[in-house]
């Protein structure tokens, strides 16, 4: 296998899905099985395999998390603070949806996610990562146009 001189950075997705409730929205969110962020809410999603595209790795990290497919997914925008994560330099691009008023849909923790649920906007558990500035950004771009 060929190897690089200079080092790479890994390549992940974040999901964000949002919904009308009462008078504002709510965000889905898994609770972290593992480190690092264990036992912290976090966007669903995860690393890409070399084998998908960045549209493909958030359909699975999606599914594999929460047990929802089949949503339309729009591309938000990429992350790349270098210390956004502590285990590297991970550069990640969010991809969301914001479900219309009656759109029900199961949720179901699964992969490395202990937890799932919904919280509002203004009711936010401790974050992972960056995520505090992911939902926001995604919420600004979905919702304020």
């Amino acid at each position: 296998m060929y190897t690089y001189k200079y080092p790479r950075p890994s390549v992940s997705v974040d999901v964000a899905i949002f919904r009308p409730f009462k008078e504002g929205y709510q965000i889905l969110l898994i609770l972290r099985a593992q480190a690092p962020y264990q036992g912290k809410y976090a966007l669903p999603g995860g690393f890409i395999n070399m084998d998908e595209s960045l549209e493909e790795a958030a359909r699975r990290e999606l599914f594999e998390e929460t047990g929802v497919k089949n949503l339309p997914l729009t591309q938000i925008q990429t992350f790349s603070d270098p210390e956004r994560d502590p285990r590297g330099r991970v550069i990640s691009t969010c991809f969301g949806c914001v479900l219309a008023g009656g759109d029900q849909i199961q949720i179901q923790a699964g992969d490395d996610a202990a937890d799932v649920d919904w919280f509002g906007l203004n009711d936010l558990p401790a974050l992972a990562f960056d995520h505090l500035l992911v939902i926001q950004t995604a919420f600004t771009k979905l919702l304020s146009s």
